[in-house]
């Protein structure tokens, strides 16, 4: 699978559960472990000795990595995951891509909190905005079989609190250091909306890698911004691509350790080579890491 950035999702203790939940919400999706805890390990961690560590979820092909760890950190909505019911997936039949929505909705409400109701929008004849009972964020919209194509999953990043404002800064700052990059389509704020200046985006879209992302700055004042809960990993072929991307990332020296940073904007990002899977699952790279997310929060 050529997919350069892997969002991670940060489970407490039951990623082989929520793998196998995704498996079923899904069609045609696989959910695999893909790396396991070391038997022998320090103490205080012995409760995930020989246990799972990672769980490879494939949705339509898109990439997305379980982490199976503690309650130190769950996801929030300042990052969720677009889910495009795109009628020409369906034989160009809308009816069916809806019926698919409406299922995919029905399962992700169960046990899970809703956060736009499922209806009709001036952008779209079917959507809604659900918190799955993993803590995952998912937007499904019913999509113009008329439009530009894009990807069935397209990670969306909502910028409030401390980096309200800046989605448009961040998105351009993000294309400026991936190759087939570059800042799409923007729906700008008419209007003075809440904390969401005229002129900030309402709804946008960039590519990083030949991977679309989406977008937005918040119309409501939220107590929650970008955090360890949902990370995005690189996956670099040598040292010398790991540095530069390195370089251009960290905003934080002092939290970084084990592959993993905070940008300027709070998001956080594992930088890591092609086996960081293997290289994971050393005894102590868990300890490690915990040490460093626990300085992104608190600096931050």
């Amino acid at each position: 699978m050529s997919q350069k950035i892997v969002p991670n999702i940060w489970c407490n203790q039951n990623a082989d559960e929520a793998g196998a939940f995704y498996a079923d919400v899904f069609p045609d999706t696989t959910a695999t472990v893909g790396a396991t805890y070391p038997n022998e390990v320090d103490d205080w961690q012995a409760q995930f000795a020989g246990k799972t560590l990672t769980v490879d979820v494939v949705i339509d092909g898109y990439l997305l990595t379980l982490i199976n760890a503690g309650d130190e950190f769950r996801p929030n909505p300042s990052v969720s995951f677009m889910l495009n019911f795109d009628p020409l997936r369906f034989d160009g039949d809308r009816d069916t891509a809806r019926a698919s929505l409406d299922e995919t909705w029905a399962k992700f409400s169960d046990g899970g909190s809703v956060m736009m109701e499922l209806g009709e929008y001036p952008f779209s004849p079917r959507y809604g905005w659900v918190q799955d009972r993993y803590g995952v964020s998912w937007q499904l919209l019913l999509t113009n079989p008329e439009g530009e194509p894009r990807p069935f999953v397209i990670p969306q990043l909502m910028f409030a609190g401390p980096v309200q404002n800046l989605a448009h800064e961040a998105a351009t700052f993000y294309s400026s250091l991936f190759p087939s990059a570059g800042v799409g389509f923007i729906a700008e704020y008419p209007e003075q909306t809440g904390p969401a200046d005229a002129g900030s985006v309402m709804f946008g879209e960039f590519r990083l890698a030949g991977q679309w992302f989406a977008m937005m700055d918040s119309a409501i004042v939220q107590d929650f911004t970008f955090d360890c809960g949902v990370s995005l990993e690189v996956r670099c072929t040598d040292q010398t691509e790991i540095d530069e991307y390195w370089n251009a990332l960290s905003s934080m020296p002092e939290a970084e350790q084990c592959g993993w940073l905070a940008d300027r904007y709070g998001l956080c990002w594992q930088i890591v080579p092609e086996n960081m899977g293997e290289l994971m699952a050393r005894p102590g790279a868990y300890e490690k890491m915990m040490q460093m997310k626990k300085l992104i929060i608190a600096d931050f």
